[in-house]
C-alpha cells in the first residue's frame, strides 16, 4: 500500500510540473483572471457547473468568491448551478437532466457574466447544453477538462485543459488552478488589509 500512496503523489506532482511547464495554459489562467475581474467589476456574475466531484469543485469555489478567499472583503456575485436540489430534481424529472445547467443558465445569466463549465471528460451533456445557452446569453465560457478538453473545448472561449486524462489528477489541477484563479481576482478586486 505504501508504494501505491507514493506512486499516486508522485502522479499528482508531475501532472502540476506538466501544468507549471505550460505557458500557453497558464496564459489562459491569467485570461481567465482578467475575464472574471473584467465581469466583476462591470456588475456581473460568475456561474460554476460541474457533476460529482466537479459539482463539489464548483460549489468549493463559489464559495471562495461569494465568501471569501484570503482576506475580509465585500462578497462577489458566484454560483454552483446545482446548489438548489428542488430545482435541479425538478428540471431533471419534468425534462432531462440534460437540461438542468442550462435552464438555470437561461434565467439567471445575462450578457457579460461567466460560466464555469467543469467536466474533467469535457463531454458531460448537461455541461455542453449549459454551455451552449450561456454562448446564447453572451456569456464567458471558460472550460475546465482533462487533456484533450472533449466536446467543451469547441464551447469554450477560454479552455484550461490541464495535463492529464486520469479524473483524479485533472481534479486536482482544476482545484488548484481555482484556488489560483479566486486568489488573484479578491488581489485584484480588493486591497488587501
Amino acid at each position: 500500500m505504501h508504494s501505491r500512496i507514493k506512486k499516486a503523489v508522485a502522479e499528482s506532482i508531475a501532472t502540476k510540473q506538466a501544468l507549471l511547464a505550460d505557458e500557453q495554459l497558464l496564459g489562459k489562467v491569467d485570461q481567465a483572471v482578467s475575464s472574471c475581474v473584467e465581469c466583476l467589476r462591470n456588475g456581473g456574475k460568475i456561474l460554476f457547473c460541474g457533476n460529482g466531484g466537479s459539482a463539489a469543485d464548483a460549489q468549493h469555489l463559489a464559495a471562495e468568491l461569494s465568501g471569501r478567499f484570503y482576506f475580509d472583503r465585500e462578497p462577489l456575485y458566484a454560483e454552483a448551478l446545482h446548489v438548489n436540489t428542488s430545482f435541479l430534481t425538478a428540471v431533471a424529472n419534468d425534462y432531462s437532466y440534460d437540461e438542468a445547467f442550462a435552464r438555470m443558465v437561461r434565467a439567471m445569466g445575462r450578457t457579460g457574466d461567466i460560466l464555469f463549465g467543469m467536466s474533467t471528460s469535457g463531454n458531460s451533456p448537461n455541461i455542453l447544453r449549459a454551455a451552449e445557452d450561456a454562448i446564447k446569453t453572451g456569456m464567458t465560457v471558460i472550460g475546465m477538462t482533462g487533456a484533450d478538453g472533449g466536446k467543451l473545448r469547441d464551447l469554450s472561449h477560454i479552455l484550461l485543459n490541464m495535463p492529464s486524462k486520469d479524473t483524479p489528477r485533472i481534479q486536482e489541477c482544476h482545484m488548484l488552478v481555482g484556488h489560483l484563479i479566486c486568489e488573484l481576482v479578491e488581489g485584484e478586486l480588493f486591497s488587501r488589509p
